[in-house]
């Protein structure tokens, strides 16, 4: 018998909850964020969903099968520094790599930038008397007395990294360390670099580990408690968190690897994009999810998001697989305010939240886009969020009364301005992610969710000269659903560090055994690999990745193969290739993928008041638009621009001469005029 299953992106502003039932269609529920305890929120829009669905809590979990989870609490901790007091145990004469980084300042020509503080002071970081040479021999064995030493100096901190030099070709020093501070202080978050990241490379095994144990403690804490406040509310399955690289994980393993969560909340889109692509969406999609306080956006190229390494988030590398999403500071709370020189900026400070942007009359005084949205016509104060908030307008007078005076400018000219500049700055976002990876955006499909994006589709793709947009019924949920659309992943990584030689199948073997047997301790269904390399030239400081699913690994020419499918993604990359070149092979990459079952069919809006035309603010004046019911579109309807659509959860602005139709999936794709 078919069962529930639920996604829960937890966001700034609002937590997400979607809910695919038993007849396959889906069920949106929103409840308002709680950043100082984000399980609250939670369990509150577990009981909206329940809602929304005619069902009590206790009968909507007791018939949940899993529940997938997108959190950030890990960013938060890294953005607002409130992470864990760590302590370094490192090798003698090794405890600065974490603060001299690779030698380079972020902006490098920058006279005046502080250097980055490390997330574990120098006082923290201890030395220990041990060294292993980068063949994996030892130099020096680990001191007893000098260990014991530097655990005592450790005591208070809540985290402890181990970080010994060349511990990615054997961590056996590591290992004997953990056990050792696990017994003096018990309680005390552990991490090692070889569970962490067991890689070549110091700065970013060392960088990783420390962000590790920074997060450890907050992102176990939070998951802990909702595991406990689920078991409370009378739901008993599995629980699986999202991590960076779009695949799931869980509760327990995503409490150890807590620096794979960073990217947690944006995966979920990302990984509903994939789907959708696959299914026949469109050929590239490009991911424009604008919520309460930020905009994530994500290129997916013939079915395939990008991934990659050495991702910083709030300056700290993090060289674990993840998504490549770029973040902007622009959001339906994102503050409009005046900069250097009197100029107007929105963002990236958000109202978040509490207090929110000023109309929603929880204290806010500052002008915001949703203000501005609200004072442009885009936004009906009695249907927002299908009824359940009235949205305050003579608060958003108010606030953005202020600004325009300090501009010198009318109210309704200052809220125009603060739409056409995140419109700017949300475009600029897609050219990062599009033009400076090689892809002319021009032929792709602007993929529009969370709450907020409806707004600002139109506007972005016009700027960037996109024909196409989409946005689905239930846009504010989409990252929700797609962490139902993924599947459970766990990675084995092995340094290799050599020339491609016919070892290489022994290698990857023993990787794939090793990862079909932890994916087998979670799951008991259908277990399926993916192998890549990260490789480079010899004389190349860098690597790239390359897949070699293609590759047969009991031919001969194996070793061949391997350097060709290099030069192919080196010339796709880069437009040349150095076929006489060494190539070295740095890093063997197994992923097992666990098959997580169910399609999610279209959404099944709630009723919403009848439409009324708007007087809607453009350039000077108002025009009357009218105004359309998502939900009430039957398929292949079609609406000309200019014109209003709205949903519980989301409104769009279809533009003058842009051309929706309603699909049969509940999908609005619009054609640019």
């Amino acid at each position: 018998m078919s069962k529930w299953r639920i996604g829960v992106d937890v966001g700034g502003t609002f937590t997400d909850v979607v809910g695919v039932g038993p007849d396959g269609r889906s069920h949106l529920a929103k409840a308002a964020s709680t950043p100082h305890d984000q399980s609250e929120g939670v369990i509150q829009g577990l009981r909206n969903l329940a809602q929304a669905a005619g069902l009590t809590l206790e009968a909507l979990l007791a018939g949940t099968e899993r529940i997938v989870h997108g959190t950030t609490v890990a960013t938060n901790a890294l953005l607002e520094r409130k992470g864990a007091k760590v302590a370094m145990l490192t090798t003698e004469g090794h405890r600065d790599i974490v603060e001299m980084r690779e030698g380079l300042k972020p902006e490098r020509y920058n006279l005046r930038l502080a250097p980055p503080e490390p997330l574990v002071p120098r006082s923290r970081r201890l030395a220990v008397k041990e060294r292993l040479r980068a063949d994996g021999s030892v130099e020096t064995p680990l001191d007893e007395a000098s260990l014991a030493a530097a655990i005592e100096a450790a005591r208070g901190a809540e985290a402890v990294a181990i970080c010994f030099l060349h511990a990615w070709r054997d961590p056996s020093h590591e290992l004997a360390a953990a056990e050792a501070v696990r017994r003096a202080l018990p309680g005390v978050f552990v991490t090692t670099s070889a569970e962490v990241l067991p890689e070549i490379k110091e700065f970013e095994r060392f960088s990783t580990t420390a962000v590790n144990a920074y997060v450890g403690p907050p992102v176990s804490r939070y998951l802990g408690r909702l595991a406990e406040r689920l078991k409370e509310v009378g739901y008993a399955g599995p629980v699986f968190v999202i991590l960076s690289h779009g695949g799931v994980t869980p509760i327990a393993e995503a409490a150890r690897l807590a620096a794979g969560t960073a990217l947690s909340g944006p995966a979920g889109g990302v990984a509903a994009a994939v789907a959708l692509a696959r299914e026949g969406m469109a050929g590239d999609l490009v991911t424009f999810d604008m919520g309460g306080t930020s905009t994530d956006i994500a290129l997916v190229a013939g079915g395939v998001a990008k991934l990659g390494r050495g991702r910083e988030v709030a300056g700290e590398r993090i060289a674990l697989e993840s998504l490549d999403i770029i973040t902007l500071g622009a959001g339906g709370g994102s503050i409009a305010h005046l900069g250097a020189g009197g100029t107007l900026q929105v963002g990236p400070e958000s109202a978040g939240a509490r207090p929110g942007p000023a109309c929603y009359g929880r204290g806010g005084t500052e002008p915001t886009v949703t203000d501005a949205n609200l004072l442009l016509g885009h936004l009906d104060p009695g249907s927002f969020l299908g009824g359940a908030q009235r949205l305050d307008e003579e608060a958003a007078i108010a606030a953005m009364g202020r600004l325009a005076e300090k501009l010198g400018i009318s109210m309704r000219e200052a809220a125009w301005g603060v739409y056409r500049l995140v419109n700017a700055r949300m475009a600029d976002g897609v050219r990062v992610a599009t033009v400076r990876r090689g892809v002319d955006p021009r032929g792709a499909t602007l993929l529009s969710f969370g709450g907020a994006a409806g707004l600002h589709a139109s506007a972005v793709a016009r700027d960037l000269g996109m024909a196409r947009y989409a946005v689905p019924l239930f846009a504010a949920g989409l990252s929700a659903w797609g962490m139902l659309r993924t599947d459970l992943r766990f990675e084995v990584t092995r340094s290799v560090n050599a020339n491609p030689d016919a070892s290489l199948a022994a290698t990857f073997a023993a990787q794939e055994e090793a990862a079909r047997a932890r994916m087998a301790e979670w799951f008991n269904g259908e277990i399926t690999a993916t192998r890549s390399a990260d490789m480079r030239y010899g004389e190349q400081v860098f690597e790239i990745g390359v897949k070699l699913d293609g590759i047969d690994w009991a031919a001969p020419d194996m070793p061949d193969a391997v350097r060709q499918a290099f030069h192919a993604q080196h010339e796709a990359l880069f437009t040349y290739s150095l076929p006489q070149d060494e190539v070295v092979l740095v890093n063997a990459r197994v992923a097992a993928l666990g098959r997580l079952t169910g399609d999610a069919g279209r959404y099944a809006a709630p009723p919403m008041p009848p439409a009324a035309p708007r007087q809607v603010w453009r350039d000077g004046g108002f025009a009357e638009w009218p105004v359309y019911r998502f939900g009430d579109l039957s398929d292949g309807a079609t609406i000309q621009g200019p014109a209003i659509l709205e949903s519980p959860t989301t409104t769009i602005l279809v533009q003058a001469g842009d051309t929706a139709t309603m699909d049969a999936r509940g999908w609005l794709m619009a054609e640019v005029g």
